[in-house]
């Protein structure tokens, strides 16, 4: 089958029709498999695990503030990259950097974050796991068109423009022209953020329709933390003894640049060649940006908050050796903050766009010891994550973690109102769906009123990760049991494994309008696993 063909012959990846007809090896191949995505090899070669320092994300300073708002300026752009040792690499980064600056947030207090697109693409910033209006969101639609692209001062709304008048988008499959792009800018918007939600690590992220998956693969992601009192307050490790780690996996062409397989390589049709519908595979491990990195550690507790940022790659993150006694990974938090006491955990499994915050006591080792993070689903070089060397120092200013973090609001499963149930899966007839719909801008597969709670069922055939924008969930159940290992707290992405169902509880609060529903597989969002939902 000609994949260029197949996007484009008028079929709706992100329209009113449909895909077409799936080969069916591919499809049964699908189906079988384990876990998603396919092993991407790079052209050049790699370096050796461990040789390269762990860079940390810089941490952005307000350009203003007052009373009640942190505002700051970030500016899309291209820039060539020292990723691997002697190599440049083009990537799209915030601010010129990959990752791209952290942003400190402060909850109870006002975050705008104005972005000018520099880049030779349109964007969208989503806020992921932000609480947040929906003209802040980062609806796939809410463009951001490159400077000078089109006539009118920078930020100005383009009435009545289409898919058809911009660059990039001609080309997609069912939007020729179809589509009220009334909402893009061009050249800057800013993204407020109200901070009505307690701390929590969260990312910011490309999101533009059709192109998150290449988009955020070359380099647009970054860190967005929230800290409030209630966190403060606890005797959690603090200054060089938190770090945030993004886990990134990805391939390199034979000139250094990210090696990606688009089915278009000028990005005008979305769309990855058919061998990588089920996602992309890197064969790198980037954290922060820097292949299978070292840091020197004190013997003494690391918070490590974690990120999964890979477009479809899953972890089992485990530490070599373990520690005497084992329960290595303390988790303190996930995707929406604290939990209300600590879990020891052996391993992590930490599915794309989840996080977990997690402590790791390094006393527990000699001094001298190399001490490996695993990723026990690799193989072939992705096994092996980054490298901790524990020094002989230890500490004073080390307290122990307190029983309780924290009182955790439980949801009510007996208020809720509704129940909902979402199919992810694979149709022969409409590629990637949910509930055998491919995405459509403005149909909405859910209208839940303000304030109410309702029990969203979602259920599967490979692996999705599914994230639910505007608000944070619960999980009640698993195929009707208990909820998993992984599963504790606030979460906005749950793993669904093949042939699951799992139960979660949300409620929808503060704001009205249009959110996302879709699979975090990033190939999969950009084939068309995405819903909107209505907050009425």
């Amino acid at each position: 089958m000609n994949r260029r063909r197949f996007l484009g012959a008028g079929a709706a990846v992100l329209g009113a029709g449909t895909l077409g007809a799936f080969a069916v090896p591919a499809a049964a191949r699908l189906l079988a498999e384990a876990r998603p995505g396919r092993l991407l090899s790079s052209e050049i070669p790699l370096p050796e695990p461990f040789q390269l320092p762990l860079p940390v994300p810089a941490v952005l300073a307000p350009v203003h503030s007052d009373a009640t708002t942190d505002s700051y300026e970030i500016t899309q752009r291209v820039a060539r990259l020292e990723i691997l040792p002697g190599v440049r690499t083009e990537a799209w980064t915030y601010g010129g950097t990959f990752p791209g600056p952290t942003l400190v947030a402060r909850a109870g207090r006002r975050t705008v974050v104005r972005h000018r697109n520099e880049l030779p693409v349109p964007s969208v910033v989503h806020l992921h796991g932000g609480h947040t209006p929906e003209d802040s969101d980062g609806y796939p639609l809410d463009l951001v068109l490159p400077v000078g692209s089109a006539a009118g001062s920078s930020g100005d709304r383009a009435p009545g423009r289409t898919a058809a008048g911009h660059a990039g988008m001609a080309g997609m499959p069912g939007m020729e022209g179809a589509v009220d792009l009334s909402r893009a800018v061009t050249g800057e918007r800013g993204y407020t953020y109200p901070g009505h939600q307690r701390a929590a690590t969260l990312w910011y992220h490309d999101h533009r329709m059709g192109f998150t998956g290449p988009a955020v693969w070359r380099g647009l992601a970054g860190f967005h933390l929230v800290r409030d009192d209630e966190e403060d307050a606890l005797p959690l490790p603090r200054g060089e003894r938190e770090l945030p780690l993004m886990l990134a996996d990805r391939s390199f062409a034979a000139d250094g640049s990210f090696a990606y397989p688009a089915v278009d390589d000028e990005l005008a049709v979305p769309g990855v060649t058919e061998d990588y519908m089920n996602g992309v595979l890197g064969d790198v491990i980037l954290v922060n940006g820097a292949p299978w990195p070292r840091v020197a550690v004190d013997r003494a507790r690391y918070r490590l908050r974690v990120l999964n940022a890979s477009n479809a790659r899953l972890y089992r993150l485990e530490l070599d050796p373990q520690p005497p006694g084992g329960d290595a990974l303390v988790q303190i938090g996930g995707d929406g903050g604290l939990l209300a006491a600590p879990l020891a955990h052996d391993a992590v499994e930490i599915a794309p766009a989840e996080r977990f915050d997690l402590v790791v006591d390094f006393s527990r080792y000699r001094p001298g010891t190399a001490v490996r993070l695993m990723n026990r689903f690799g193989g072939d070089g992705t096994e092996q994550v980054m490298l901790f060397e524990v020094g002989s120092r230890t500490p004073d200013d080390d307290p122990e973690l307190p029983e309780r973090l924290c009182t955790l609001e439980e949801l009510d499963p007996g208020a809720a109102v509704a129940t909902r149930v979402f199919g992810f899966r694979r149709s022969r007839n409409a590629g990637w769906t949910i509930n055998n719909q491919a995405y459509r801008p403005g149909r909405a597969l859910a209208r839940p009123a303000l304030g109410s709670t309702e029990i969203w069922r979602f259920f599967s055939d490979v692996h999705h990760p599914v994230h639910v924008h505007l608000n944070s969930f619960q999980v009640l159940s698993r195929n009707g049991r208990d909820p998993g290992p992984y599963d504790a707290g606030w979460k906005d992405t749950v793993d669904l494994r093949p042939a699951e169902a799992v139960e979660v509880l949300v409620r929808f609060s503060d704001y009205e309008g249009a959110y996302m529903l879709h699979c975090h597989n990033l190939e999969h969002e950009d084939m068309a696993m995405m819903a909107d939902f209505v907050v009425e």
